[in-house]
């Protein structure tokens, strides 16, 4: 049965979303006035894969001058299970909640001189941080209002070229066939944020507009048994096109961990590439996509991953207790990768690059993916 509350926000965009669908017969359709800048005569697809998701050019603003507050003032507003995007940058920590990320999708931000874009595309759960130099040029980021597969396409305001947000490239324009560095990040609550970074930095919900920060306009959008927004062609059978999937990235291959797969265990090991990794449960955190208040909401899990790999030893991590351990040394280790007992104290597991999204948005993009399933 499929839940359809969240249709009722997008019903109005259909007609016109189908509508461009069959106009794609040139540019004519990009408004010379709405885009100067963009060559439409540099692309690596084609236009017909672009829908309007309804919003205009901007229409969902993305945040250019953001403002951060201490943790003790977010606690005012932030609920202890609400999820966080998590970056540090050589050891300065902040954390964009989700519930802001929402009506912005962009955060143009810097740390300690590195100039970063933090992206979020609801309909996709996908959100990817990003290095906005290219090139040795500094780039700021907008929203196009247009999806492909059902994802944000964002732009660059120097050269309006169009940039997929799943995949980092740029599709139309000046800098088509470039690709934009992802950066490590972590989607955590904001208690563990608290516990693990105690002098880190929030977003603030001062960020000049006025939105209702902390509800949810697309609500019921992620049960299982939705069907994508505005997603065309077909969905890869797989894995249900909405279940929630973990993402790796290691030596340069990528692989999938199903929810359903990782809620077996709490820790999980596994290789990638020939690499050894694990998987931490770090708890849980509200989807943002469910009540229409986040506060609200059902419960998920929260992943971060590590190489087990420390001093050229690969450890073996085990839960007893309530207390992570690895068998090598008996050390103590918390969710975030850092020993705090035993023969490895102050020692740091390498984060491995990683993200949360649903199955659909990564499949269409990666079909050839490995996808992790459960041995007996």
């Amino acid at each position: 049965m499929i839940k359809k509350p969240y249709l009722a926000v997008f019903a109005f965009f259909i007609f016109q979303a189908t509508s461009i669908a069959t106009e794609f017969s040139g540019t004519a359709f990009f408004s010379s006035v709405e885009w100067p800048k963009t060559d439409f005569s540099k692309r690596n697809i084609s236009f017909a894969e672009i829908l309007s998701g309804g919003p205009p050019k901007d229409g969902i603003p993305a945040i250019d001058d953001p403002v951060f507050i201490k943790i003790d003032q977010a606690q005012h507003w932030l609920d202890d299970f609400e999820p966080v995007i998590s970056v540090e940058i050589n050891g300065n920590v902040r954390a964009y909640p989700l519930q802001i990320l929402m009506f912005h999708e962009i955060v143009n931000d810097k740390i300690d001189e590195q100039a970063i874009s933090i992206t979020f595309c609801p309909l996709c759960n996908t959100s990817i941080v990003f290095s906005r130099e290219v090139d040795g040029k500094r780039l700021d980021f907008g929203t196009t209002g247009r999806l492909r597969n059902s994802d944000l396409i964002m732009y660059d305001r120097q050269t309006e070229s169009w940039w997929q947000q799943f995949t980092g490239e740029a599709m139309i324009g000046f800098y088509t066939g470039s690709k934009l560095t992802e950066l490590d990040s972590q989607i955590i609550s904001f208690e563990n944020f608290r516990k693990h970074n105690p002098n880190g930095l929030v977003l603030s919900r001062n960020t000049g507009f006025d939105r209702q920060y902390g509800n949810n306009p697309y609500r019921g959008y992620d049960h299982i048994d939705n069907v994508p927004f505005l997603m065309q062609g077909s969905v890869d059978e797989r894995l249900p096109p909405m279940e929630r999937v973990l993402s790796v990235k290691l030596n340069n291959k990528r692989k999938l961990y199903p929810f359903s797969a990782l809620m077996q265990s709490t820790i999980l090991h596994d290789n990638v590439s020939n690499a050894p990794l694990v998987i931490f449960k770090t708890g849980e955190t509200y989807s943002v996509l469910d009540q229409s208040k986040i506060s609200s909401s059902k419960k998920i899990p929260a992943y971060t991953v590590f190489s087990s790999q420390l001093n050229k030893e690969t450890l073996h991590f085990y839960l007893k207790n309530g207390v992570i351990r690895d068998r090598e040394t008996n050390s103590q280790w918390d969710i975030m990768g850092q020993s705090t007992h035993g023969k490895l104290k102050g020692q740091q597991l390498k984060t491995v690059q990683h993200g949360i999204h649903f199955a659909f948005a990564w499949l269409a993009f990666n079909p050839d993916v490995e996808i992790y399933t459960i041995t007996q």
